[in-house]
Protein backbone atom coordinates (compact mmCIF):
# COMPACT_ATOMS: atom_id res chain seq x y z
CA UNK A 1 0.00 0.00 0.00
CA UNK A 2 1.24 3.61 -0.91
CA UNK A 3 1.63 6.06 1.43
CA UNK A 4 -0.44 8.89 0.67
CA UNK A 5 2.44 11.32 1.39
CA UNK A 6 4.08 9.24 -2.06
CA UNK A 7 4.55 11.59 -5.01
CA UNK A 8 3.20 15.18 -3.96
CA UNK A 9 1.18 16.66 -6.47
CA UNK A 10 3.22 20.26 -6.73
CA UNK A 11 2.06 23.46 -4.58
CA UNK A 12 1.80 26.38 -7.01
CA UNK A 13 3.27 29.33 -6.19
CA UNK A 14 1.04 32.52 -5.40
CA UNK A 15 -0.34 33.72 -8.65
CA UNK A 16 -2.08 36.98 -8.32
CA UNK A 17 -5.21 37.83 -10.20
CA UNK A 18 -4.32 39.90 -13.24
CA UNK A 19 -6.20 43.35 -12.32
CA UNK A 20 -5.21 45.22 -15.80
CA UNK A 21 -7.76 43.24 -17.55
CA UNK A 22 -11.41 44.21 -17.09
CA UNK A 23 -13.43 42.32 -15.77
CA UNK A 24 -16.17 40.78 -18.49
CA UNK A 25 -18.28 38.93 -15.65
CA UNK A 26 -18.19 38.31 -12.47
CA UNK A 27 -20.01 36.67 -9.77
CA UNK A 28 -20.10 35.89 -6.49
CA UNK A 29 -22.76 33.78 -3.83
CA UNK A 30 -22.25 32.29 -0.17
CA UNK A 31 -22.88 29.59 0.61
CA UNK A 32 -23.85 27.70 3.87
CA UNK A 33 -21.39 25.07 5.16
CA UNK A 34 -23.86 21.79 4.10
CA UNK A 35 -23.42 18.87 1.36
CA UNK A 36 -25.92 19.94 -0.63
CA UNK A 37 -24.55 23.66 -1.04
CA UNK A 38 -21.88 21.91 -2.91
CA UNK A 39 -24.12 20.49 -5.70
CA UNK A 40 -25.36 24.19 -5.55
CA UNK A 41 -22.96 25.51 -6.35
CA UNK A 42 -21.36 23.46 -9.13
CA UNK A 43 -24.71 23.79 -11.19
CA UNK A 44 -24.37 27.57 -10.38
CA UNK A 45 -21.11 27.79 -11.95
CA UNK A 46 -21.47 25.51 -14.77
CA UNK A 47 -24.95 27.33 -16.29
CA UNK A 48 -22.96 31.28 -15.77
CA UNK A 49 -20.03 29.69 -17.59
CA UNK A 50 -22.27 28.74 -20.26
CA UNK A 51 -24.28 31.55 -20.31
CA UNK A 52 -20.76 33.71 -20.24
CA UNK A 53 -19.78 32.19 -23.67
CA UNK A 54 -17.58 29.74 -22.60
CA UNK A 55 -19.73 26.27 -22.90
CA UNK A 56 -16.58 24.18 -23.36
CA UNK A 57 -15.21 25.18 -19.87
CA UNK A 58 -18.59 24.43 -17.99
CA UNK A 59 -17.69 20.71 -17.32
CA UNK A 60 -14.19 21.38 -15.93
CA UNK A 61 -15.55 24.92 -13.99
CA UNK A 62 -18.67 22.51 -12.11
CA UNK A 63 -15.41 19.50 -11.41
CA UNK A 64 -13.03 22.24 -10.25
CA UNK A 65 -16.15 23.71 -7.86
CA UNK A 66 -17.31 20.69 -6.53
CA UNK A 67 -13.84 20.00 -5.44
CA UNK A 68 -12.11 22.67 -4.02
CA UNK A 69 -16.21 23.33 -2.36
CA UNK A 70 -16.19 19.98 -0.94
CA UNK A 71 -12.38 20.44 0.56
CA UNK A 72 -13.97 23.91 1.99
CA UNK A 73 -17.01 22.34 3.54
CA UNK A 74 -14.69 19.10 5.11
CA UNK A 75 -11.56 21.24 5.92
CA UNK A 76 -12.13 24.83 5.83
CA UNK A 77 -15.16 25.61 7.77
CA UNK A 78 -16.58 26.88 10.85
CA UNK A 79 -20.07 26.50 12.37
CA UNK A 80 -22.37 29.51 11.23
CA UNK A 81 -19.47 30.45 8.99
CA UNK A 82 -20.73 30.80 5.00
CA UNK A 83 -17.99 29.65 2.04
CA UNK A 84 -18.32 31.29 -1.02
CA UNK A 85 -17.50 31.15 -4.41
CA UNK A 86 -16.55 33.14 -6.91
CA UNK A 87 -16.18 33.14 -10.98
CA UNK A 88 -14.58 35.70 -12.72
CA UNK A 89 -14.08 36.14 -16.46
CA UNK A 90 -11.96 38.59 -18.31
CA UNK A 91 -10.29 38.13 -21.70
CA UNK A 92 -7.58 36.27 -20.87
CA UNK A 93 -9.21 33.68 -18.79
CA UNK A 94 -11.68 32.41 -15.65
CA UNK A 95 -10.69 32.27 -12.15
CA UNK A 96 -12.85 30.71 -9.89
CA UNK A 97 -12.26 30.95 -6.30
CA UNK A 98 -13.48 29.61 -3.17
CA UNK A 99 -12.79 31.06 0.22
CA UNK A 100 -13.69 29.97 3.81
CA UNK A 101 -12.60 30.97 7.20
CA UNK A 102 -10.27 28.58 8.06
CA UNK A 103 -6.81 30.17 7.25
CA UNK A 104 -4.64 28.39 9.12
CA UNK A 105 -5.30 25.55 7.20
CA UNK A 106 -4.28 25.52 3.77
CA UNK A 107 -4.35 22.69 1.10
CA UNK A 108 -2.37 19.88 1.40
CA UNK A 109 -1.58 18.76 -2.73
CA UNK A 110 -1.04 14.98 -2.65
CA UNK A 111 -0.96 11.63 -4.45
CA UNK A 112 -3.64 9.30 -2.70
CA UNK A 113 -3.09 5.42 -2.32
CA UNK A 114 -4.99 3.34 -4.97
CA UNK A 115 -7.21 1.85 -2.02
CA UNK A 116 -7.86 5.39 -0.52
CA UNK A 117 -11.21 7.00 -0.72
CA UNK A 118 -10.59 10.28 0.19
CA UNK A 119 -7.44 12.54 -1.31
CA UNK A 120 -7.72 12.86 -4.95
CA UNK A 121 -9.17 16.28 -5.19
CA UNK A 122 -6.06 18.74 -5.80
CA UNK A 123 -4.57 16.50 -7.73
CA UNK A 124 -7.90 16.55 -10.21
CA UNK A 125 -8.14 20.03 -10.00
CA UNK A 126 -4.30 20.10 -11.35
CA UNK A 127 -5.06 18.16 -14.07
CA UNK A 128 -8.01 20.13 -15.21
CA UNK A 129 -7.05 23.69 -14.68
CA UNK A 130 -4.48 25.70 -15.89
CA UNK A 131 -3.21 26.88 -12.66
CA UNK A 132 -4.36 26.62 -8.77
CA UNK A 133 -2.96 28.13 -5.65
CA UNK A 134 -4.45 30.09 -2.57
CA UNK A 135 -4.63 33.41 -1.26
CA UNK A 136 -4.85 35.04 2.70
CA UNK A 137 -8.03 36.88 3.04
CA UNK A 138 -7.95 38.83 6.52
CA UNK A 139 -10.20 35.95 8.03
CA UNK A 140 -9.41 32.42 6.15
CA UNK A 141 -8.26 31.57 2.74
CA UNK A 142 -9.39 31.52 -1.03
CA UNK A 143 -8.24 28.32 -2.85
CA UNK A 144 -8.26 29.64 -6.55
CA UNK A 145 -7.77 28.01 -10.34
CA UNK A 146 -7.56 29.48 -13.49
CA UNK A 147 -8.67 28.72 -17.27
CA UNK A 148 -6.80 29.79 -19.94
CA UNK A 149 -8.71 31.35 -22.74
CA UNK A 150 -7.39 31.59 -26.20
CA UNK A 151 -8.21 35.28 -27.39
CA UNK A 152 -10.30 35.20 -30.98
CA UNK A 153 -11.03 31.80 -31.61
CA UNK A 154 -14.52 30.71 -31.57
CA UNK A 155 -16.30 31.45 -28.48
CA UNK A 156 -13.11 31.01 -26.40
CA UNK A 157 -11.22 27.24 -26.97
CA UNK A 158 -9.27 25.96 -23.35
CA UNK A 159 -5.15 26.45 -24.29
CA UNK A 160 -4.49 23.55 -21.75
CA UNK A 161 -0.46 23.70 -22.86
CA UNK A 162 -0.20 20.18 -23.67
CA UNK A 163 -1.96 18.47 -21.13
CA UNK A 164 -4.49 17.54 -18.63
CA UNK A 165 -7.93 16.99 -18.69
CA UNK A 166 -11.13 18.40 -19.93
Amino acid sequence: MASDRENPVPVPEHVPEPEHEPVLHEDRLNYTPVPGSVTLARHRAARLIAEWGHPELAWSVALVVSELGTNALKHGTVRGRLFQVRSVLRPSGLRVEVSDPRGERLPLARSAADDACFGRGLSIVTQVADRWGTEPRTVGKTVFAEFDVRRGVGTGSVNRGGGGAG
